[in-house]
Formats: structure tokens, C-alpha cells, sequence
């Protein structure tokens, strides 16, 4: 972007994105960039060009990194496309990359809308699957619905994990407070007996039994089960106000998703009422500074904002405030099995949607090795690295002799940022070897992967009984039209 001044790029939903992220009108951003309003809005339609000059005007006015920016999400729409028409069900349409990053970049709002379409498919295909094995049974048949989960999820990209009005309601919550984190939770308690005449009791164990934490509306009790550890409990009172003081801002952000079913708006709500707690205990500004200076090191950041592993990593996601801007992070949770429970990113990875994780990314080996953090340099097939850390944590403790549950949490971002991190100290980051991992076995192309569980999907079979390979699948190597 910073290269010919005077070259020309439409670039509307880009520009479009960055406004409001800013929050700022057309008006307002015209009046910083000293060019008309109209102007501002032909550029966001496309329909006038916008030069680099004006970008540059743009990243100094607003102390904005255009690169992250301007790419992001665009990668990440491109990602998803790319999952969509390599299933075979489009294998008679050849569809150039180049057409798809050209969709992404131009019609976002096209690809997010073909990203539902498709997510609707693959439900409704497993519905009828589901369908048709309960009639087998001579079952009742049950009304199938989305996933809202994914629907969730869905938003959360879109806002790409950073809710400002959430940020400032937890920093005045924390001014008005004035405790530190060792302090947070009796404030917390404190504010809730006081304010919202709710009292916190925590409970014994044969009491809550397969509870962690109940509000009794009738008794006015905020009940936590005594095996929730410490970061947790302050996490469940700041919750728990969040519930009762921000339900206007969390209205508000539910109403820019648009129309919802009941289950996806509910969860939208507790998912914001959780990035809220999340923030009350690490406040952005306190938090960001840490970070940087601490250089990312997420074992000092837990011990100095009395909060856990997992939690901090799912804060570093969140950093996107213009003018404070942390790495890009990206982050998610599996399980010994491979099941994915959490992912979010405010950077490029393309998680994928519709499959797990590569078995060759070394988060899944920390459940082997569970007091150790692992470091690794993973690289795509299309050459794009990464740096990640991963750590296998336990939460919540559970009574004998029920097994104690156990999570893998992976946290990453583009190499081009780890020399920012302590974990890379010492690293030659541009000539170490990276691992090479595919987003999942279906998406993937790499051959000879002894860790291969499927074949791909852009790819014909190959079986021969007369030979057997390091894999368990040969393929050929032209791509399935």
C-alpha cells in the first residue's frame, strides 16, 4: 500500500471495516482525512478509488496498522471459501483461486453469506441422517435445527473478537472498584451484596453436585461450586454482573447480529456476559501494557492479574483496540480426542469449519507430556508460518472417581510477530524448519502423512491391494473437477 502514492485501489469494504472499527461515521472520517463525506462513501461502494496516499493519511491519523488490517479478514474469508468449493459437491465447477480471493476481498458479505449457506447444508445432510436412522428405530422423529454454536462463532469473527462497548464498561468498572487483582473478588462479592443485594456463597461439592455455579433468582444467591479454583470464582462474580449491569450494551450488540432464533441470541448473551468477566479481570489498557512489556509471557500475566492459563490466552485473542493493538493472536481448546471446544482469532489462521485440527500440530502431543509448554513453527501448504505455543490444562477439579477433565490450549500468531514473544527468544525464526500441517486431513494435499486419517477431498482414491504405503491413503495428485 505504501508504494506508487499515486496507484489506485477500490477497496470499499475494506475501508468500510476500518471506519467501523473506529467507530466513526462517514462524516467524522472525512473531516480527519480532509475529503468529503460523499467522497467517503463512493470510495466504501466502490465506486471511486481510494490512493495510497490516502491510506497512509488514514494510518497516521489514526495510528492504525494497515497491513493487519486491511488483509485479515480477508484471508480468513478466502479460507472459508477455499473449504467450501473443494467439497465434491462442486467438483464440476473450476473455480480459480484467484476468483475466490477476488469474492473474499470484494463481497465480503457475499462470502459470509455463502459461508451460512453451506453451514446449513452440511447440517441439514447430517439432519437427515439423523432422521433417517430414528425412523430406522422407529423412533420419533425430532425437529432438526442449526447449530447455534457455529452461529455464535460466526459473530464473533465478524466483530473479530473485540466488543469496545464491553471493554469500557469493564475498565469503569474496575476504576470504580479500585482493588487489585488479589482483592477482585471480595470487590466483586462486595458490589453485588451491595448493589444488587445477591450474596455469594461458595458450596460444597455434594451439594452443587454437577454444578459449578447457580443463581438462585428466588433466594437472591449466587451459589459456586468449592471446585471452581480461585481465578474461576472471580470469573463467575464478575459474570454474574455483567448479567445485571451491562444488559444494554449486550441488547445492543445482539440487535446489530439480526434477527436470531432463541438459542443462538441466548448464547450470544452469555457469550458476551463471559468476555465481559474476562475483561474486568485483565482491564484492556492494564492488561495490553503487561503483555507488552512482559513480552507475551502468559504464565507472568495469570500470576500478575490472578487469573488462569486458558483465560489469558483467550484475552491475548481479544486485543484489537485501535490506537492499542496487541498481537494477533489466534487460540483453541481440544480435547484428548481431537475435538475442538473453543477457537478464536484475531488474525489470519484459517481454522476450519468443518473438520478438526492437523494431528502434526504439536498441541495435541501436551496431553503426553501435561507440565510442559511446547513451542513449534507450523507451516500451510500455501507456505504461510506460524509460531505457537501449548500447554495441556485441567479445570475444573473432579470428585473420584470420575476422570479429571483435560484440555490442550494452542495459542499462535503469524511469524512476522514472534520475535515479539519471550517464548522465541533465542529462535532464528526465518531459518528454522517449520513443521508442515494441513488445516484438516479432508482440506489437505500433502502426501506420504503417516498421520493421515482420511484422504482429501480434491482428490481421486487411489487402491491397490498389491501395495501398501507409510500412508493408509494414496491419491492422485490432479485436483477433481
Amino acid at each position: 500500500m505504501a508504494g506508487d502514492s499515486g496507484k489506485k485501489l477500490f477497496v470499499g469494504p475494506r475501508f468500510r471495516r476500518i471506519r467501523r472499527q473506529l467507530g466513526l461515521s462517514q462524516t467524522q472520517i472525512a473531516e480527519g482525512l480532509g475529503i468529503s463525506p460523499s467522497y467517503i462513501n463512493l470510495i466504501e461502494r466502490n465506486q471511486r478509488p481510494v490512493t495510497a496516499q490516502i491510506l497512509l493519511r488514514l494510518a497516521e491519523t489514526y495510528d492504525l496498522d494497515l497491513r493487519d488490517l486491511a488483509t485479515a479478514d480477508e484471508d480468513r474469508f478466502f479460507a472459508e471459501l477455499n473449504e467450501i468449493f473443494s467439497d465434491p459437491l462442486f467438483r464440476q465447477i473450476d473455480l480459480p483461486k484467484q476468483e475466490l480471493r477476488d469474492l473474499a476481498e470484494l463481497c465480503p458479505g457475499v462470502t459470509h453469506s455463502l459461508q451460512r449457506l453451506y453451514a446449513a447444508y452440511t447440517e441439514a445432510r447430517r439432519g437427515e441422517t439423523m432422521v433417517a436412522a430414528q425412523m430406522a428405530d422407529r423412533d420419533e422423529v425430532t425437529r432438526f435445527e442449526a447449530n447455534p454454536i457455529e452461529r455464535v462463532r460466526d459473530l464473533i469473527e465478524a466483530n473479530r473478537n473485540y466488543f469496545p462497548e464491553l471493554e469500557q464498561a469493564a475498565e469503569n468498572l474496575r476504576d470504580e472498584l479500585g482493588t487489585p487483582p488479589e482483592g477482585l473478588f471480595a470487590a466483586l462479592a462486595a458490589r453485588l451484596r451491595e448493589k444488587h443485594s445477591i450474596v455469594t456463597r461458595i458450596m460444597p461439592v455434594d451439594v452443587m453436585r454437577e454444578t459449578l455455579r447457580r443463581f438462585d433468582r428466588h433466594r437472591r444467591q449466587l451459589l459456586i461450586s468449592e471446585l471452581v479454583d480461585g481465578p474461576g470464582r472471580t470469573f463467575q462474580l464478575a459474570f454474574q454482573i455483567g448479567l445485571a449491569e451491562c444488559a444494554t450494551h449486550f441488547e445492543t450488540i445482539v440487535g446489530r447480529a439480526g434477527p436470531l432464533d432463541d438459542a443462538p441470541r441466548r448464547l450470544y448473551r452469555i457469550t458476551l456476559a463471559n468476555y465481559f468477566a474476562a475483561a474486568v479481570m485483565m482491564p484492556y489498557q492494564a492488561f495490553h501494557s503487561a503483555a507488552e512489556v512482559l513480552s507475551y509471557d502468559v504464565h507472568v500475566l495469570a500470576q500478575r492479574f490472578n487469573s488462569g492459563f486458558e483465560q489469558v490466552c483467550h484475552r491475548l485473542t481479544t486485543l484489537q483496540r485501535p490506537n492499542a493493538r496487541g498481537i494477533p493472536f489466534f487460540m483453541l481448546r481440544v480435547d484428548n480426542a481431537g475435538n475442538v471446544s473453543k477457537r478464536f482469532s484475531s488474525g489470519t489462521f484459517p481454522f476450519s469449519k468443518f473438520g478438526g485440527t492437523c494431528p502434526l500440530w504439536n498441541v495435541h502431543s501436551t496431553f503426553d507430556t501435561p507440565d510442559r509448554m511446547l513451542k513449534q513453527i507450523i507451516e500451510l501448504p500455501d507456505g504461510a508460518r506460524y509460531f505457537s505455543i501449548a500447554q495441556m490444562v485441567r479445570r475444573p477439579v473432579a470428585p473420584h472417581p470420575q476422570p479429571q477433565p483435560r484440555f490442550a490450549i494452542g495459542l499462535g500468531c503469524e511469524i512476522r510477530h514472534a520475535a515479539k514473544l519471550v517464548y522465541a527468544t533465542g529462535m532464528d525464526l526465518e531459518k528454522a524448519e517449520g513443521t508442515p500441517i494441513g488445516v484438516n486431513c479432508r482440506l489437505c494435499e500433502r502426501e506420504n502423512c503417516s498421520q493421515r486419517a482420511e484422504p482429501p477431498i480434491t482428490r481421486t482414491l487411489i487402491l491397490d491391494e498389491n501395495t501398501r504405503r507409510v500412508t493408509s491413503f494414496a491419491f492422485t495428485n490432479a485436483r477433481e473437477l
